[in-house]
């Protein structure tokens, strides 16, 4: 049976109007990228960017183009380490949260 709405149209909407869904994905994806599922972790971040901030407003934030943000996030894209903390961290400050790593045994 097909969709009868687009997914990223219903994840954008719901993103938009719930704050804690956001935080959940924002959260999901930094879990994703360090639990070594980098190609996951791009994709929902890439997702996340693309339903709240944008890429235009990430560049200037980031003071990086929106089209190698774009291409970092990518199904192809190999982020240095210092440009994903930088746009996770501009992400956490734009949401207004500070996410924690906690170690687990």
């Amino acid at each position: 049976m097909p969709l009868t709405r687009d997914f990223r149209i219903t994840i954008r909407e719901r993103l938009a109007r719930d704050p804690g869904f956001r935080e959940a994905m924002l959260e999901e994806g930094v879990q994703c990228l360090l639990a070594g599922e980098v190609d996951v972790g791009k994709s929902v971040l890439r997702d996340y960017i693309n339903a709240t901030v944008g890429f235009q407003e990430l560049g200037g934030l980031t003071a990086k183009s929106p089209k190698s943000l774009m291409r970092m996030l990518g199904p192809n894209g190999n982020p240095q380490a210092r440009n994903l903390f930088e746009i996770i961290s501009c992400l956490q400050e734009r949401e207004g949260l500070h996410l924690k790593v906690h170690a687990v045994r």
